[in-house]
């Protein structure tokens, strides 16, 4: 993959890092995150898990919503996201859900493990079968859970996404 790193790029990560030191600061997690469409900052998250008592309050997800709710549209078309650390697999799956143009990232996966933030079970589970997961995972009531489905399989009118 070719680096196509402008200096625009460069200032926005290096606005995410500034958000997760000052994070730091104020009692929360070393993350911050950024949100750029057309040059200008639309939002900006960073990590509150501990502080909000809430595991999905990463900077990614955060800066996602806000930008989002201030977009007024569940997609980031055209947008940017720079993160202080590459993303985990839950905020990497929401990144790819909110479909921006592109993402750029600081400190890696590997940096974040090496001061605790080791992600690497989740990444090994994915590809696992329900059965050998070490999270007891279930299915049941398969007929039954097809009913939504076919009812937004049969809405005339309804949002694609």
């Amino acid at each position: 993959m070719m680096n196509n790193i402008t200096e625009q790029d460069k200032h926005f990560l290096k606005m995410a890092i500034d958000l997760a030191v000052e994070n730091i600061k104020s009692g929360g997690g070393p993350f911050g995150a950024v949100i750029v469409k057309n040059n200008e900052v639309v939002a900006t998250g960073v990590n509150n898990v501990t502080t909000n008592n809430d595991p999905t309050a990463h900077a990614e997800i955060s800066a996602i919503r806000n930008a989002c709710e201030k977009l007024q549209d569940y997609q980031l078309e055209g947008c940017s996201i720079y993160s202080s650390c590459e993303p985990c697999p839950m905020c990497l799956g929401a990144i790819y859900w909110a479909r921006p143009k592109k993402l750029v990232f600081a400190a890696s996966k590997d940096d974040a493990a090496s001061v605790g933030f080791d992600d690497s079970f989740i990444y090994n589970e994915i590809p696992k079968a329900i059965h050998e997961r070490k999270l007891d995972t279930y299915q049941a009531l398969q007929k039954e859970a097809y009913a939504p489905f076919e009812i937004w399989k049969n809405m005339e009118q309804k949002t694609e996404y």
